[in-house]
């Protein structure tokens, strides 16, 4: 473990604890830096046990206690863009003995929470959102009389991403009181990139920019009071002149101030003491580092963004026994480009998290990171598909609802082949309602020209995939869960799968269970629960999400005295919804029973824990089923 600081040798107890705004304001200045480095040691070692986004939250302790330091929350406002970051303001608003409970289910949730905290303005899971929300804050406050400080924090990726670009040209029409914080690290899960990405890094490269930070630091520390503006504009027309003739934000009409040391407390607090007193738009920008005080976090930041439990003597995490979705993805993807030219792979800012690391490793020419931007790449692959390519656009399930438009407007209606491969589908555990893949069928399925689909392992998964690269008659979409699956080994050569054709893996005739991708497991066990009751039960791998196999379900629904579907979906307009409107339509009056999640957002915690607590288990599905089978089955049991 990294000891940068001079406190190592003290015992953690005694170093100084603040868990609310006005503890912090109490401490005397020099105790500011020993805060930080107990901030740090507990997250270290708290995180170990629970996982969570350390290197986010190492890199913005200083940030942190600066902001509670100056501002008074709740009544000033931060909006934390992502809120990933927001590990350090939970400590300093009251939660810092729960610290050891986030993620956990009924613990700490690893995102900003409006309902977990009064301290907690604005709840975002989602990277843009920041910018825009702080700005409606202000307007709302303006409107209102109020005299409350709104404060954005915003990391550089967030400036990759539309949203982030449409306010910064709203806020000198929308306020003249407004702080953009741009924490700058040069990351968000892996490196950023693109044109804004390297304007930041080259600030943060240029031969001046210590120069310029030096000085900073050297006058606010002998100044107070009114001599802080003399160094707020000799920082400000140091990078502007020094660096870049025009800087991009004062474009947009914010006062640009920076880049400064975004770990050095005391020049932070009186920065931000002399923003606080602008009746301007003003932008700080500081220089940050990712997993700062823990060196596997500063050596990995890609892993230690966010991770599961690990050791803390040396950032180990413990090995998995089988291949994710996500890894099996990347690398057969790759594998099927290497001999189709044709393929490119396009990611928003997630290649680790989509697996595209793989790919990128075997055909880096034909990969394309395009920043956090979905709607652009949604975009850019239909660039692709129109010039005969065959783009595997590879988005989780949660964030291409920013691009449902694309997905209508420019890919269906165009007819466009484009390939949606839609990542952590289904229940996303520790992460919670931000990141839950549980809309995706509800917003796709109903889109004309899509074929959808859900395999059952992934033996089935790779066939799927090899399917998309060779379907060029129009779009194509597949989802599939976050983690690892049953362990089915992929076939040499995969196979390509009839499209809208179900596979029978047993027959019966007096339930007929439907068990859609990951939950064809649970109607594996609900059938074995039926059978020992005596009853004769056919089980269904339904494939295609759309088209449906009308054939199949229909003459099973003639058979059969119940249908139950299973799908790691919202039931509301789910896969099951899309039965019955079959059914119905066919005017048959079968009953069908669905298991799947309830029209609301499920909570944080272990996918078993989440199942049980919301009836997704075989135990439930018999009872449901068993309603309508007949006495004499029972009987017969």
């Amino acid at each position: 473990m990294e000891n940068s600081f001079e406190y190592q040798d003290i015992p953690t107890e005694e170093l100084p604890k603040a868990d609310t705004g006005d503890a912090v304001k109490a401490l005397p200045m020099e105790d500011l830096p020993k805060l930080a480095e107990r901030i740090r040691r507990t997250l270290i070692s708290s995180l170990s046990k629970t996982g969570g986004h350390l290197g986010p939250n190492l890199g913005v302790v200083e940030l942190s206690i600066a902001l509670h330091r100056v501002f008074n929350t709740p009544k000033d406002k931060f909006v934390f863009d992502v809120s990933h970051q927001g590990y350090v303001h939970k400590m300093l608003t009251g939660r810092w003995d729960q610290i050891d409970t986030i993620r956990t289910y009924q613990g700490l949730n690893g995102f900003l929470l409006r309902t977990e905290s009064d301290h907690d303005c604005y709840g975002a899971g989602h990277a843009g959102t920041a910018v825009s929300a702080a700005l409606g804050m202000a307007a709302a406050r303006d409107l209102k009389g109020g005299d409350d400080h709104v404060v954005a924090v915003a990391g550089d990726a967030a400036f990759t991403c539309g949203p982030t670009f449409e306010a910064l040209n709203n806020i000198t029409e929308s306020t003249k009181k407004f702080i953009l914080i741009l924490n700058d690290n040069e990351w968000s899960i892996d490196r950023n990139v693109g044109a804004v990405a390297k304007y930041f890094h080259a600030l943060q490269t240029s031969s001046t920019f210590d120069h310029i930070r030096d000085r900073a630091a050297g006058f606010v520390e002998k100044v107070a009071g009114k001599g802080v503006r003399g160094i707020a504009s000799k920082v400000e027309e140091g990078a502007k002149n020094l660096l870049f003739p025009n800087v991009l934000f004062e474009k947009f009409g914010l006062h640009y101030y920076g880049p400064i040391d975004g770990h050095d407390v005391d020049l932070l607090v009186k920065t931000l003491d002399f923003l606080k007193d602008q009746d301007e738009p003003v932008i700080l920008h500081i220089i940050t580092e990712k997993g700062r005080g823990y060196e596997p976090a500063k050596a990995n930041p890609m892993k230690f963004h966010g991770l599961g439990s690990y050791k803390t003597e040396t950032g180990e995490t413990p090995p998995s026994d089988l291949p994710t979705f996500s890894q099996i993805y990347g690398e057969k993807l790759g594998e099927f480009a290497t001999e189709d030219e044709k393929i490119t792979a396009i990611t928003a800012a997630m290649p680790n998290g989509t697996g595209l690391t793989g790919f990128r490793s075997q055909v880096p020419e034909r990969y394309f990171d395009v920043g956090i931007a979905e709607e652009h790449a949604a975009l850019f692959a239909c660039g692709h598909a129109v010039q005969g390519l065959k783009p595997f656009l590879t988005i989780y399930s949660t964030f291409f609802q920013r691009a449902y438009d694309m997905a209508i407007h420019d890919i269906a209606l165009q007819e466009l082949p484009v390939r949606l491969c839609m990542d952590r589908a289904g229940l996303s555990g520790d992460d919670g309602p931000t990141h839950h893949g549980l809309f995706d069928i509800g917003y796709m399925r109903h889109i004309p020209n899509w074929v959808f689909m859900q395999a059952k392992d992934e033996e089935e998964f790779t066939d799927m995939l090899w399917t998309m690269a060779q379907y060029d008659d129009g779009p194509s979409a597949i989802r599939y869960p976050r983690g690892a699956g049953t362990g089915a080994k992929p076939k040499a050569q995969p196979e390509i799968l009839e499209i809208g054709k179900a596979e029978v893996v047993e027959t019966g005739t007096d339930v007929a269970l439907i068990g859609l991708g990951n939950m064809f497991e649970m109607a594996e066990a609900t059938k074995a629960m039926l059978e020992e009751r005596g009853y004769s039960v056919a089980l269904i791998n339904p494939r295609w999400i759309k088209p449906l196999d009308e054939k199949c379900f229909i003459e099973y629904a003639q058979t059969c005295s119940v249908l139950c579907t299973f799908e790691d979906h919202s039931l509301a307009n789910g896969f099951g919804s899309s039965i019955i409107e079959l059914l119905h339509d066919a005017g048959i009056s079968t009953p069908v029973e669905r298991i799947g999640w309830p029209d609301t957002f499920v909570e944080h915690g272990k996918p078993d824990i989440l199942r049980a607590n919301h009836g997704l288990t075989a135990e439930a599905a018999v009872k449901k089923v068993l309603q309508h089978l007949p006495e004499r089955a029972v009987v017969a049991a």
